[in-house]
C-alpha cells in the first residue's frame, strides 16, 4: 500500500499540478499531453482504493445468490466470465484490472 499505490497517488498529484499550470497558461497542447497520465494514475489510485476496501481475510470465492445467477445468465458460467474479463483486460496498460459492471439500459452485466 505504501509503495505501489502510493506511486499512483504521487504521480497523479504531480500530473495534476502540471495540468493546473497548463490551464493557467492556456497551454492546450500540454493539457492534452497530460491526459494519459491523469487517466492512468487516477485510474490506478481508484482501482487500488476499491481493491483495499474489498479484501477479505478468507478470500472471496465464487459469488452467490443474485450475482451468480446474473453471471450465469450473461456469461454462461463464473469461469466463462473470468475468462472474458481476463481476455478484455490483458491488453490494457496496467493489465490485470477489470471491473464487472451493470448496464442499467439493458439490465445486463458487462
Amino acid at each position: 500500500h505504501s509503495k505501489h499505490h502510493a506511486t499512483y497517488v504521487n504521480n497523479l498529484n504531480i500530473t495534476e499540478e502540471k495540468y493546473q499550470e497548463a490551464l493557467a497558461k492556456g497551454d492546450v497542447t500540454t493539457q492534452v499531453s497530460l491526459q494519459p497520465a491523469l487517466k492512468f494514475n487516477g485510474g490506478g489510485h481508484i482501482n487500488h482504493t476499491i481493491f483495499w476496501t474489498n479484501l477479505s481475510p478468507n478470500g472471496g470465492g465464487e459469488p452467490q445468490g443474485e450475482l451468480l445467477e446474473a453471471i450465469k445468465r450473461d456469461f454462461g458460467s463464473f469461469q466463462k466470465m473470468k475468462g472474458k474479463m481476463s481476455a478484455a483486460t490483458v491488453a490494457v496498460q496496467g493489465s490485470g484490472w477489470g471491473w464487472l459492471g451493470f448496464n442499467k439500459d439493458n439490465g445486463r452485466l458487462r
